[in-house]
């Protein structure tokens, strides 16, 4: 079968006295998300079949590894159950289930498990099913949950009376995140998205009442700013948030006044970002206001304003705040030092704050954050802890006695032994001087002789590190190999927020060479070889893909853009697309600025592509995603087809019937990654093809 080829429809645009071609701007349909066109949807049909003819001599492979990553996946399974007030809470998976079941008992017979919410049979009629949120009402009687069965994250509201096990009130559409109850149990506060799916409102459900009653408690009338929903973990006051990328503003009400009017702590100013909780008459706030890697401040509820702050932790460049939480005796914060994670444990007696200590881990990389902790008024917190050969461990840190106790090691019944598997933390210095960390791990069977496959991970966007983590899936490809290594460069802030910062903007393209740099120094430090390298990144991990394709062709394998924001310039000059506005501080805002503009065009991956030779890709899409519509990686495969002069295959996914992050079922997922790995094997001639 012949691969599509997409008709070319003469389209420019011009901007600051360029003008830019765009041939296939037909793809873009003006319908989305409700898709209509039929030249479109044939056009994504057409791809899928040419994938599957492409993808058919290689099926028994794709079920082999399907097979291999579904064994090492329980086919029974459960959480660790937390207690929050007079219940315990826990999900399980049952046999071979996609979805999980969510129980609970009384604090008073453990044994007692009654099903409070049946994802499976939720799901059942749906093609896509995911759970954005559920919270249970103070009283224990009613839980409210969201779901969404498109993938497009526009979630509907339910509110379930476990009493009864029946729905109330009307179903609540054009949601978005969990629900937060009232400390009265009858209202329950959500956050409301309009129809360019701009979560904009915060709204206020009275149980029994009609929904076209439901009260409007905050709007966001600029577009560049999202709303969301919380509460203390005292669960004494409601957190409204609104902010982008880079700029955040709180407002609070008492819990046990639902009625209320917010009141806000510190009016937004561009680039501050502060998040809040609150531990007995004070208010805990991080904030960058002083310093780019955050500080913790405290103030009394009733003077928030930021003049009364006063500094509990300041700010360091050996030390990034990224995250707290507060107990009734004690404040827990989440850093990274060295671009490591780390747990401060600060005592608090009689509101002073009087000793302080560091949880100890047992490797020297890993990766750790706070668990299931729905107590306020415990010295025990329960974390997640992994590292690169380290499956997914819950611990119980019992902090007084300074004291971890593994409760649950990720099972894998196909069996895995930490001490067959290496991994190394090294720093490779990019072409700039400035050093990238790299995570990596292999068999210790590994022969660095510079002829071994390496798979090559990166993202490097919205400050968000890709801590070192462990991956069941993986092991698939080091049983082959391959060693696996993560880039830690820079856009993430994996070594603090002048690492976001040095990798975004006018400095975007400082990520795309780390990455490129990194791979060589692979290559020269003999882990593998040019064309034996495969690389995978996803949405603004597959833009990173893109840029680096453009960049140094000759490098790759193989190429695995998952949902990849490739069309940057044209989405970014779009304000009608929901994100966008959200985005410009991430980006720049080509609209106003011409220098933006010229920087964005000089790496978007679709603006960039030349014609050549390009090694083997496979670039998957979701219809109806809502963060990198379906349309950018349809473009960008359109045009690479007509410029690629070579015969490596170049496939396109569109899965019809989800989003951004693909199949919904646990055990689907993995057949999405049987499908990666095959054509990882096939392209890199490992296996027949």
């Amino acid at each position: 079968m012949k691969p599509p080829v997409a008709r070319k429809v003469p389209h420019t645009f011009t901007h600051h006295g360029v003008t830019v071609e765009d041939p296939y701007h037909w793809l873009k349909d003006p319908k989305y998300p409700h898709v209509e066109d039929p030249d479109v949807l044939d056009y994504l049909h057409a791809e899928n079949a040419y994938f599957e003819s492409k993808m058919k001599p290689h099926r028994e492979l794709v079920e082999q590894l399907f097979a291999e990553l579904k064994a090492r996946e329980p086919q029974e399974d459960a959480s660790i159950p937390y207690r929050r007030r007079d219940y315990l809470y826990q999900w399980r998976y049952e046999t071979d289930a996609q979805y999980r079941i969510w129980q609970r008992a009384p604090v008073s017979a453990p044994e007692d498990w009654v099903v409070i919410l049946d994802e499976p049979k939720l799901a059942a009629a749906h093609g896509y099913f995911n759970l954005g949120g559920l919270a249970i009402s103070p009283d224990a009687r009613y839980l409210a949950y969201s779901v969404d069965v498109s993938g497009a994250e526009r979630f509907t509201l339910n509110v379930l009376d476990l009493a009864t096990d029946s729905l109330l009130d009307e179903p609540i559409p054009a949601t978005l995140g969990s629900p937060v109850w009232a400390a009265d149990s009858a209202n329950v506060f959500y956050v409301g998205v309009n129809e360019q799916r701009r979560p904009d409102q915060i709204r206020r459900h009275r149980i029994g009442e009609p929904i076209d009653k439901d009260t409007i408690v905050y709007e966001e009338t600029d577009e560049s700013f999202f709303v969301g929903i919380g509460e203390t973990q005292s669960e004494a006051f409601i957190l409204i948030s609104a902010g982008d990328h880079v700029t955040s503003e709180v407002r609070y009400l008492p819990a046990d006044s639902p009625d209320a009017n917010p009141m806000l702590i510190s009016a937004r100013r561009a680039g501050h970002e502060y998040d809040v909780d609150h531990r007995e008459g004070f208010f805990y706030i991080r904030s960058n206001a002083r310093h780019k890697n955050f500080e913790l401040f405290r103030t009394p509820i009733d003077t928030p304003e930021e003049s009364r702050w006063e500094c509990v932790i300041g700010g360091s460049t050996e030390h990034y705040l990224t995250g707290h939480m507060c107990l009734r005796d004690f404040v827990v914060v989440e850093e990274r030092q060295h671009g490591l994670d780390q747990l401060r444990i600060i005592e608090v007696t009689a509101n002073e704050h009087s000793a302080e200590h560091f949880i100890e881990f047992p490797e020297p990389a890993y990766s750790v954050g706070l668990g299931a902790n729905a107590t306020y008024a415990t010295d025990t917190i329960r974390l997640s802890y992994e590292s690169m050969v380290t499956p997914d461990t819950v611990y119980d840190y019992e902090i007084r006695n300074k004291r971890l106790i593994i409760r649950k090691v990720q099972m894998i019944p196909s069996g895995y032994e930490t001490g067959e598997f290496h991994t190394e933390r090294l720093m490779i210095n990019a072409r700039d001087g400035v050093a990238v960390p790299v995570s990596i791990v292999y068999s210790k069977n590994f022969t660095r002789d510079g002829c071994a496959p390496l798979y090559l991970y990166g993202y490097g966007a919205y400050g968000s590190a890709i801590t070192p983590y462990f991956s069941t899936n993986r092991l698939s490809l080091m049983e082959r190999g391959f060693a696996v290594a993560i880039a830690h460069i820079r856009g993430g802030d994996d070594l603090g927020y002048h690492w976001y910062e040095d990798g975004k903007l006018d400095k975007r393209t400082n990520t795309f060479n780390d990455f490129v740099d990194v791979a060589r120094h692979l290559i020269d430090a003999g882990y593998t070889a040019a064309k034996r390298i495969v690389i995978s990144g996803g949405s603004a991990g597959g833009e990173l893909m893109g840029a680096v394709l453009n960049q140094a062709p000759d490098l790759w394998g193989a190429v695995a853009a998952h949902v990849p924001f490739v069309d940057v310039l044209n989405t970014m000059l779009d304000a009608s697309l929901p994100l966008t506005p959200l985005e410009w501080p991430e980006w720049g805002n080509p609209i106003e600025d011409p220098e933006a503009f010229a920087l964005i065009r000089s790496y978007s991956p679709y603006d960039q592509l030349r014609e050549g030779a390009y090694p083997p890709m496979l670039v998957t899409a979701g219809l109806n995603d809502p963060r990198v519509t379906y349309w950018e990686p349809a473009k960008f495969v359109a045009k690479l087809r007509a410029l690629k002069t070579d015969d490596h295959w170049l496939l396109l996914k569109t899965n019809m019937g989800a989003g951004h992050s693909g199949e919904s079922g646990r055990f689907d997922a993995l057949r999405e990654v049987a499908e990666e790995y095959a054509f990882i094997l096939v392209s890199l001639k490992l296996e027949p093809g």
